[in-house]
């Protein structure tokens, strides 16, 4: 999980000082200041976490936490003057994950924003299973969920820059010619030209930069493994 927020609230003090507070702890924050510009920035550059006021102009927060839940399970976070017992159970039902009552400490959110990300990032560890997992140096794959961690960190990719690399990391220092590379990610029946496995390799190299898959000259591809 990474750490960019979203911040949707209308009052200007609790905008700087709130943002001020995450971004001091390291987080990415985006402040909208409404609802309908909240969605235009989920439509375009979707937060790891929002933050969210109730009492907003135009749409509201309650509605606002419906349709983000409708599409996402994205942590929420309610920030709000309205502190009757009625309000908070509302916030909960419609999506929200926890619910803070202004005024509040700032560090009393910081603390929760960490709390939420923590319990986040437990929810999402793969499966740790030995038939699950391709590990190779500093690469781990989970095949099962079709996901690639470099160096602990986590990389979005293709449906076959995954396949590639589940490849070459199932037969570590074993030299894959492009016509087998072809067949094996592409199938028996593509009738393209071999640069497509030339492209692929670049993609994920200039993806996750210091991936060890070797060009053999004149043959194709291997992924090097340096520890045993």
């Amino acid at each position: 999980m990474s750490n960019y927020i979203g911040l949707v609230e209308d009052d200007p003090n609790i905008q700087n000082i709130v943002s001020a507070y995450l971004k001091k702890e390291g987080y990415e924050v985006a402040v909208k200041g409404s609802a309908e510009e909240a969605l235009e920035l989920w439509q375009s550059n979707p937060p790891d976490m929002w933050i969210l006021d109730i009492m907003l102009p135009g749409m509201d927060g309650y509605e606002f936490c419906k349709k983000i839940r409708n599409g996402s399970d994205v942590p929420i976070i309610i920030i709000s003057a309205k502190d009757d017992e009625i309000d908070k159970i509302l916030g909960l039902e419609l999506g929200g994950d926890d619910y803070l009552t202004k005024p509040f400490s700032p560090r009393e959110l910081i603390a929760r924003v960490k709390r939420l990300f923590k319990r986040t990032a437990l929810m999402a560890k793969p499966k740790e299973t030995d038939d699950n997992k391709v590990k190779v140096d500093h690469l781990l794959i989970y095949k099962d969920e079709r996901r690639i961690f470099w160096n602990e960190d986590e990389y979005e990719v293709t449906t076959k820059e995954f396949d590639m690399l589940e490849l070459l990391a199932e037969n570590a220092n074993r030299a894959f010619s492009r016509e087998e590379l072809l067949v094996r990610i592409w199938g028996n029946d593509y009738f393209g030209s071999d640069r497509a496995v030339d492209d692929l390799v670049k993609r994920i190299r200039k993806k996750i930069g210091d991936i060890p898959i070797e060009t053999v000259w004149g043959y194709g591809y291997r992924l090097r493994k340096e520890e045993d």
